[in-house]
Parts: C-alpha cells; sequence; structure tokens
C-alpha cells in the first residue's frame, strides 16, 4: 500500500493538481480583494454611501450575555459576487483549452503507409490487371 501510495505522488498530475490548487487559492484571495475593495464601494457610493458589510437584518438585540442575531445579507452579497467573477474566469479559461484541442483534432493525421502484406497485395492486384 505504501508503494502504491508512493506511485500515486510521483506521477506529474498530481503535482499538476497541486499546483492548480495553490494557484486557485492565490486567485480567489485577488477576486475577493478586488470585489472587496475596488468594485463594492462605487456599488455603494451609487447606492446613496452603503457600506455592503453593514446591511443586515436584526433577528435578536444584543442583550448583556450574547451579541446581536443578524442576518448578514451584504456580506452574502459580496460572496456572490466573488463567485460569479470566478465562475466567469473559469469558465474562459475551460473555453481556451476546449478551443485549443478543437484545433488539434481537426488537424488530419497522416495515412499510415501500408504494411508489407497490404504492399505485396497491390502488387500482385497490379500484375493481374496487367495480364487481362
Amino acid at each position: 500500500m505504501l508503494k502504491e501510495f508512493r506511485d500515486f505522488i510521483s506521477k506529474g498530475n498530481v503535482l499538476d493538481l497541486a499546483v492548480a490548487v495553490i494557484i486557485g487559492a492565490a486567485f480567489g484571495k485577488i477576486v475577493t480583494s478586488f470585489v472587496n475593495d475596488i468594485l463594492m464601494p462605487p456599488i455603494g457610493v451609487l447606492m446613496g454611501g452603503v457600506d455592503f458589510k453593514d446591511m443586515t437584518i436584526e433577528l435578536k438585540e444584543a442583550t448583556a450575555e450574547a451579541a446581536a442575531v443578524t442576518l448578514n445579507y451584504g456580506m452574502f452579497i459580496q460572496n456572490v459576487i466573488d463567485f460569479l467573477i470566478i465562475a466567469m474566469c473559469v469558465f474562459l479559461v475551460v473555453k481556451v483549452a476546449n478551443n485549443l484541442s478543437k484545433k488539434k483534432e481537426d488537424v488530419p493525421a497522416a495515412p499510415e503507409a501500408p504494411t508489407k502484406d497490404q504492399a505485396l497485395l497491390t502488387e500482385i492486384r497490379d500484375l493481374l490487371k496487367e495480364k487481362k
């Protein structure tokens, strides 16, 4: 079992997957920063100076023992926008990869050279045609 695990880890696909996960996590942080720091402030200003982080519905008021219970729908809106931007980027990457693979498939393969048997049969056929 240990040998199988070592073989699995040493394959290139696992390394590629690890790199993709790390890059994806970093990309997610970039998109989150873009949404929180660049995209949402102007949208908040256009909506009358609203900060989406402060958009909540209070379900239960704070007491001396417990904090207030709120629905943070502003944060939810920001996370949905995060998701949509990441989903669009992934879609575009997959679309480009599919287009590249289609171009590779469209190139016709060179016809295979006839085998010795096929070449011999072709010669026999040609000789029989000449006798007629």
